[in-house]
């Protein structure tokens, strides 16, 4: 018996909506063409690319679809229904034919016309993300979202974490439809597009209107020194305004920006601890809750440790500045080692947790599988090895940054327990004055039954063990090895190297498919590197590593001149994007360097020419603008007689940092130069 002969229904109702990956469903389709109706009719979610001048390529066999994403529809940022050379309302009226069980829409919404067309044509929309990296345009308060409230009165979520607004619009907008606001119970205002966040005022009267959320985040402002700040009294009314809140995630604006915060900032919340027992006591429902301060809470501890009996359903926990979170004074656990619950946990900047309080949490939380750790000055190397080993039968996820006792290679010895069990970390490459990853470490104190640290070696057999040749002979050298890792995270300091990642722990990773680097810093004062490359070549030991993040959005240079001495950023872009060739990479996502003196974050032509021998990519997301006559050369190979990468079928240009660039008379990428570079990729031939 073969695939082919199960019935078709248990095909449409069993096998075909399990496979969620959009290429698997695109191979099945593939198959025959009973297959292929099949899966076109099971299909629920859809991203459509491509340029809506194309009106007549919009697809009309997936009827069944009811997530629909709009944001990626080029040229970006460009008003989506007024991008169509015929009536804009034509376009919203195609849509809406061919997606007609469309519930949930992410939508680029530039002007509050494209809202004002499409909303109407989607009237059982109930989840809605919004998406605007442009500058608002000029029209009244609230006016983007008047079409949406209007036309969608069954809506229940509403996502604005990447939409460029005024926190002054939301407020009005859902007041002037309290039914709509009523029947909203998700909402997402985590955007750092606010600089200042939302005001005590707006949040409260955001939560006024929408008293049967569920969730509620939102980026706000807890500095005492600015008016309208959020306190005590925020916190009590808008527990009492939204008692049945399961998620509620509050972050000082400052958090949410790219760049770490200083973890030695002294500045004071207006939080107490009596308050927070009442919040705790008030939300009884709370599953999930964050509070970022970015402004020391002092002694915190005991009103944290309420948390298990007032909040027994708390499962994700993310503390900001919090102190006294758990202080292991005695053989009696306090603070948050108490809420046994808890699966995940944050803590960032702690002044006062040190190796004992974290030894405490692991042993009073024994299901935590998610814990992030950052600014802890006080933790060492010994508390996190003790943390790892008490959890190393539940911690897959594990994130230690910016903590001063924790280079990266004591970080990946101290994380040894959990090495063959974990899936998911971060780590800083700091490394030590000489640049070495050595690291004092006395491995006689591990378990004996974990395997010690080896050579770098090239050759890993199966059972973890390096093959390596000596004197003509091949010897069996304990590799360490991390055999469950799929997502890697490294932050980077400018001017820091990733070169020595393989040598300080992190030799095989046989499944690791994912990374994302953040590098940061101000290079306009630094000299020319003394490597000649960051060391992205040293990443082809990892087989499986189809999909890369490189993030040098927050690298400020100069952007066009350069001081005698000084690098400008298409040589910092060289030495970055260097031996990424050797990458066989599927996806990349790139933040060009960024000159904040002109609000420039552009690709270099020494960049695109490196991105261009990447001659497995298939997708290729700048964040960022470049010229026209640099994107050509990613149709063509730059080395002469070589044959130009066939396997490119996505380039998309996003300026996605606050505010998006809006000059068209600049020689950057306007409207025109992406659709002619666009037609130009599709009238290649793909090989599959």
């Amino acid at each position: 018996m073969s695939l082919r002969d199960i019935p078709d229904e248990i095909l449409i109702s069993n096998v075909f909506p399990q496979i969620s990956d959009t290429r698997s469903r695109n191979s099945v389709s593939l198959v025959c063409r009973k297959w292929r109706a099949m899966e076109r009719a099971t299909r629920t979610s859809l991203t459509l690319r491509g340029n809506v001048r194309d009106l007549f390529l919009v697809p009309t066999c997936f009827k069944a679809v009811t997530h629909l994403d709009l944001s990626l529809l080029s040229p970006w940022g460009l008003p989506l229904l007024h991008s169509s050379p015929s009536d804009p309302s034509l376009l919203a009226l195609r849509l809406s034919h061919a997606f007609p069980s469309v519930t949930s829409l992410t939508l680029y919404a530039r002007t509050p016309d494209t809202l004002a067309l499409l909303a109407p044509r989607f009237p059982r929309l109930s989840w809605v993300k919004l998406v605007r990296w442009h500058q608002r345009a000029q029209s009244p308060l609230g006016s983007d979202f008047h079409a949406l409230f209007d036309s969608c009165p069954s809506l229940s979520s509403l996502d604005l974490s990447h939409f460029y607004c005024w926190t002054e619009d939301l407020p009005p907008a859902l007041q002037a439809y309290p039914s709509t606001a009523a029947s909203i119970t998700h909402l997402n205002l985590l955007s750092t597009s606010c600089p200042e966040g939302f005001k005590s005022r707006e949040l409260l009267a955001i939560s006024s209107a929408c008293p049967n959320l569920a969730e509620l985040l939102a980026s706000c402002t807890f500095d005492p020194r600015l008016m309208d700040f959020v306190g005590d009294e925020t916190l009590l009314a808008l527990t009492s305004n939204c008692p049945g809140l399961r998620v509620l995630r509050l972050a000082d604006a400052s958090a949410l920006s790219a760049a770490r915060p200083d973890p030695e900032s002294d500045g004071y919340a207006r939080i107490t601890g009596g308050a927070l027992e009442s919040v705790f006591s008030g939300l009884p429902l709370l599953e999930e809750l964050a509070l970022d301060v970015c402004h020391n809470v002092r002694d915190a501890g005991r009103s944290l440790e309420t948390l298990h009996t007032k909040c027994p359903k708390l499962k994700t926990l993310l503390l900001g500045r919090f102190h006294g979170v758990c202080r292991a004074i005695g053989p009696q656990l306090d603070g948050i080692a108490l809420c046994k619950r808890l699966e995940s946990l944050s803590v960032k900047n702690c002044a006062d947790l040190d190796d004992y309080g974290l030894i405490a949490v692991a042993q009073g939380c024994p299901d935590l599988a998610k814990f992030h750790i950052q600014g802890c000055k006080m933790v060492t190397d010994m508390g996190i090895r003790k943390f790892a080993a008490i959890l190393c039968n539940s911690l897959v996820d594990v994130s230690i940054s910016a903590c001063k006792n924790l280079d990266c290679p004591a970080t990946l010895m101290a994380l040894e327990p959990v090495r063959h069990s974990i899936r998911r970390l971060h780590v800083d490459c700091v490394w030590d004055e000489q640049g070495t990853p050595i690291h004092d470490f006395d491995l006689n104190e591990l378990d004996d039954s974990l395997p010690r640290r080896g050579k770098k070696c090239r050759y890993t057999n199966e059972d973890g063990t390096c093959s390596s040749f000596s004197n003509g002979t091949r010897n069996q050298n304990p590799c360490r090895t991390w055999r469950r890792l799929q997502y890697l995270s490294l932050w980077v300091p400018i001017g820091g190297l990733v070169t020595p990642l393989p040598a300080a722990g992190l030799e095989s990773c046989p499944e690791l498919g994912e990374i994302r680097i953040k590098v940061e810093g101000d290079c306009r004062r630094l000299p020319k590197p003394k490597e000649q490359e960051f060391g992205l070549a040293a990443l082809a030991r990892y087989p499986k590593l189809q999909k890369l993040r490189l993030d040098c959005g927050d690298v400020i240079g100069y952007a066009l001149t350069a001081p005698s001495g000084h690098m400008d950023l298409s040589l910092w872009e060289r030495f970055f994007l260097t031996g990424i060739a050797e990458l066989n990479l599927g996806e990349l996502d790139y933040w060009p360097p960024h000159d904040r003196d002109v609000n420039q974050r552009s690709l270099s032509l020494p960049a695109t020419a490196l991105l261009a021998q990447c001659a497995t990519l298939r997708k290729l997301f700048i964040h960022g603008t470049t010229h026209e006559h640099f994107l050509t050369v990613l149709l063509k190979h730059p080395t002469p007689n070589l044959a130009p990468n066939r396997n490119l079928r996505d380039v998309q240009l996003r300026g996605d940092y606050y505010p998006a660039p809006e000059n068209d008379m600049s020689t950057e990428m306007r409207v025109d130069s992406c659709s002619r570079f666009e037609d130009a990729l599709k009238r290649r031939i793909i090989d599959d």
